[in-house]
C-alpha cells in the first residue's frame, strides 16, 4: 500500500515539473508576463531603485516639478519619447490592475506577482504626487515639441521640462476620471497587502471622481498640447468608468447608481468597435456585467465581443484590424475584453479561442514575433530612443537614431505597433508607424498572457 501511494505521488510529481516546464499553446506565457513587466521598468522615470533589472538605464528627471515647485518626479516614460503623459498611463495602470485581480494566480505561478505590484505602484505614486490638490492635477510634464527634438538617453535630458495640469477653471474630467478609476483599482490590488497604502489610493481615487464629476470638461481643452498626439473626445465613458471601479473599490452603492446613470445619460449603451484610452465603453460594459448581473449588459458585451470575433475587420492571416496605428494593441485590448467577457460565462469557449488566435498571431504565427526579445525574428529597431543608444561613454544623438543595425540596448518585452492591414510589417527605426512602442500597447497584452496562463493552470490543477 505505501509503495502504491509513494508512486501515485512520485508521477503526480513529475505531471507538475512537466507542466511547470511546458510552453502553453507552444508559447511560453510566463515568460511573455516577466518581459513585458521588464519593457515597464525600462520605461521608469526618476531616481530608480537599487534592484532595478534594466541595467542600462539609470536615474533621469530628477528636477521634474509642478509649477509651485512641488515634486512630479517618477511616473513613467510614454513611448520612445521622454514626455510623462497621465491619460494614457491611467488607462494602462487600470487594465495592469484589472488583470492582476482577474489573474493573481498566472502571475504568482511565473513569478511576477511582486513585480507587478511594483509596476503598478510605480505609477500610482507618481498619480498621488501629481494630485496636488483635490482640484487640481497634473497631466504632463514635458512638452512634446521640445522632447522631440532630442534623441538620445533620459539620464542626459538637458531641455525644459514644463508641467501641465487641469483645475477648476480648465477641467479635464476624462483624465481626472480615469486616473479615479486606476487609483481605485490599484486599491483592490493594494487591499490585506499594504491596507495603508490600499486606503491612500481609494482617498485620492475619490477626490479625483469628485473633480471629474463636479466640474465637467475634456483634458485636451486645457492641456492643449496634446491634442495632437492624445486627443479625447467624449468624458462620459470615464466617468462611468471611474465610478464602477469605485463601486468595486468600496461596495458603496452611491457609486454604482451613479455609474449607472452616466450610462444612460452619455448613451453608452451602443456597441463600440474598439477598446483604448479613447474609447472605454466595452470596458464599462463587461464591468457592469460584472457588478450588476443585469442582462442589459451582459448583451452588450456579448454583442461587442461576437462583432469582434464574428465581423471586425482582419488582415489576411487573421489579426483584428481596427486602425494603424497600435495595430497590435487594439487586437490585444480587445481580446482582453472578451476574456473578461469569458470569465462571467458569456461564450467561454469561443472568446478564449479567439484570445488564443490573437495572442498567438503577435508571438509568431503570422511568420514573426513582435515582442521584442522574444521568439522568431522579433523586432530589433523598435523606435526607442534610449535602447537605441550605445554603451556608455560613447554618444548618443540623433546618429543612433539613423544607425541601420539593431538597438544596441534589446527593450525585452515591448510590443511594437505592428503591420498593416495587409501583415505587411518592416523592422526600421524610423518608421515609427510599424515600430512605435507604448506604455498603452502592452497593457492589454500582458493581461491576456496572463488570462491564458490562468485558465491553463487550472484545467491542470
Amino acid at each position: 500500500m505505501f509503495m502504491k501511494h509513494f508512486i501515485s505521488i512520485f508521477v503526480l510529481l513529475l505531471r507538475l515539473d512537466w507542466f511547470q516546464s511546458l510552453p502553453v499553446d507552444g508559447h511560453d506565457y510566463r515568460e511573455m508576463i516577466r518581459l513585458s513587466l521588464l519593457f515597464y521598468e525600462a520605461q521608469r522615470s526618476g531616481p530608480l531603485p537599487e534592484d532595478s533589472r534594466i541595467p542600462w538605464r539609470g536615474d533621469s528627471a530628477l528636477a521634474d516639478q509642478s509649477r509651485n515647485g512641488e515634486d512630479l518626479t517618477g511616473g513613467y516614460y510614454d513611448a520612445s519619447d521622454f514626455v510623462k503623459f497621465s491619460f494614457t498611463l491611467a488607462f494602462t495602470t487600470t487594465l495592469l490592475a484589472w488583470g492582476l485581480l482577474s489573474y493573481k494566480e498566472a502571475y504568482q505561478e511565473a513569478g511576477q506577482y511582486e513585480h507587478a505590484l511594483e509596476a503598478i505602484k510605480w505609477a500610482s505614486d507618481y498619480f498621488i504626487k501629481c494630485h496636488v490638490s483635490p482640484f487640481e492635477f497634473y497631466g504632463q510634464v514635458g512638452d512634446f515639441e521640445i522632447d522631440h527634438m532630442f534623441w538620445g538617453r533620459p539620464e542626459e535630458l538637458n531641455m525644459s521640462r514644463p508641467a501641465y495640469k487641469i483645475d477648476i477653471k480648465h477641467p479635464g474630467s476624462d483624465l481626472a476620471g480615469e486616473t479615479a478609476a486606476a487609483l481605485a483599482a490599484t486599491s483592490l490590488a493594494f487591499r490585506n497587502i499594504d491596507d495603508k497604502y490600499s486606503n491612500l489610493t481609494l482617498t485620492h481615487a475619490k477626490e479625483l471622481y469628485n473633480f471629474a464629476s463636479t466640474y465637467r470638461g475634456l483634458y485636451n481643452e486645457a492641456i492643449q498640447g496634446a491634442r495632437k498626439y492624445y486627443e479625447s473626445t467624449d468624458y462620459g465613458d470615464e466617468l462611468t468608468w471611474a465610478a464602477a471601479w469605485l463601486y468595486k473599490a468600496t461596495n458603496d452603492s452611491e457609486f454604482i447608481e451613479e455609474a449607472e446613470q452616466h450610462y444612460d445619460n452619455f448613451r453608452l449603451k451602443e456597441r463600440p468597435n474598439e477598446f483604448f484610452y479613447n474609447k472605454k465603453v466595452a470596458g464599462v460594459q463587461v464591468l457592469l456585467a460584472e457588478l450588476t448581473k443585469q442582462q442589459e449588459y451582459i448583451t452588450a458585451t456579448k454583442s461587442f465581443c461576437d462583432f469582434s470575433v464574428n465581423r471586425q475587420k482582419r488582415t489576411p492571416k487573421g489579426l483584428l484590424y481596427i486602425d494603424k496605428f497600435g495595430t497590435l494593441s487594439h487586437a490585444a485590448n480587445v481580446a482582453f475584453i472578451c476574456l473578461q467577457a469569458a470569465d462571467l460565462g458569456i461564450s467561454p469557449s469561443k472568446y478564449e479561442n479567439f484570445a488564443t488566435e490573437q495572442l498567438k498571431y503577435i508571438l509568431g504565427s503570422s511568420g514573426r514575433s513582435y515582442v521584442v526579445g522574444y521568439g522568431k525574428d522579433f523586432p530589433k529597431q523598435p523606435h526607442h530612443a534610449a535602447s537605441s543608444c550605445p554603451d556608455l561613454p560613447e554618444t548618443c544623438d540623433w546618429a543612433s537614431y539613423s544607425n541601420p543595425g539593431p538597438n544596441p540596448q534589446i527593450l525585452y518585452g515591448a510590443l511594437v505597433s505592428g503591420p498593416d492591414e495587409n501583415d505587411y510589417y518592416v523592422d526600421i527605426r524610423e518608421e515609427y508607424l510599424f515600430n512605435e512602442v507604448s506604455l498603452d500597447y502592452n497593457a492589454g497584452f500582458q493581461g491576456i498572457c496572463a488570462g491564458l496562463l490562468q485558465r491553463q493552470l487550472r484545467k491542470m490543477y
